[in-house]
């Protein structure tokens, strides 16, 4: 039986994406701030399941509580962070982008680190971080986007410590556009995909091993475009 933990299981796509793995025959663990979310999500699963209450800005208890996680399913073939928060606030407030930097940046790495480690140890796995299509370039959330830039290259990072070792270690950095979560804010949204269509075109990247995705696929032509705009039109948009 395939073994996964799923970080920031509470909602949208990291609950949907356990629910998909638990369904797929694996035994699932899932973390997250909020216990009483993990005890309901708990009772849906099929299968063998666990739960550990993780705050991934209360470190470094957070990184032992996922080894604790891991342990305690004898060891584990996937981890999927999915934890972030982000707030647009044209006014710039300081508590919100610390809280964005310390879940999406800080949080992030602590437990990218714990699970590279362990698939060291292991000699295999595969590392799933949820990044953002904001990451391609800055915006009006400063903090927000340039968080989700550094997902991306803290995946890419490892992912060359893989190459060096040689070790069968999967690395996916998955960039959804637009999806019907608490954090999806302000107008002009378009292509809005349910949390339930995200999580399964990203267990599909999970099968295929992939490197890199955009959520939904339609949005790798706005990844395109945004690398392109130049920035007397972009920052206006």
């Amino acid at each position: 039986m395939k073994k996964a933990v799923v970080i920031g299981a509470t909602s949208g796509i990291g609950k949907e994406l356990a629910r998909i793995l638990a369904e797929e025959g694996y035994a699932v663990g899932i973390a997250g701030r909020r216990v009483e979310l993990l005890e309901e999500l708990q009772a849906e699963l099929s299968g063998e399941s666990k739960f550990q209450r993780i705050d991934v800005t209360d470190l470094p208890a957070a990184m032992g509580q996922l080894e604790e996680l891991i342990a305690e399913m004898g060891g584990v073939d996937l981890v999927v962070i999915s934890s972030g928060t982000g707030f647009i606030a044209p006014e710039l407030p300081w508590s919100k982008e610390r809280e964005t930097i310390d879940v999406n940046v800080t949080g992030f790495a602590a437990m990218a680190n714990v699970a590279y480690h362990h698939f060291s140890e292991r000699g295999s796995g595969q590392l799933v971080g949820i990044s953002s299509i904001a990451a391609i370039r800055g915006g009006p959330a400063p903090a927000y986007n340039a968080s989700k830039a550094f997902v991306s290259n803290y995946l890419q990072g490892i992912r060359c410590l893989v190459a060096k070792s040689g070790l069968p270690i999967a690395v996916t950095d998955v960039q959804p556009g637009f999806v019907n979560t608490a954090m999806a804010q302000g107008d002009g949204l378009f292509w809005v995909a349910s949390p339930q269509k995200a999580a399964a075109q990203i267990y599909e990247s999970i099968k295929r091993k992939r490197k890199h995705v955009y959520i939904t696929k339609r949005w790798r032509l706005v990844a395109w475009a945004l690398r392109i705009i130049p920035d007397i039109i972009y920052n206006k948009l």
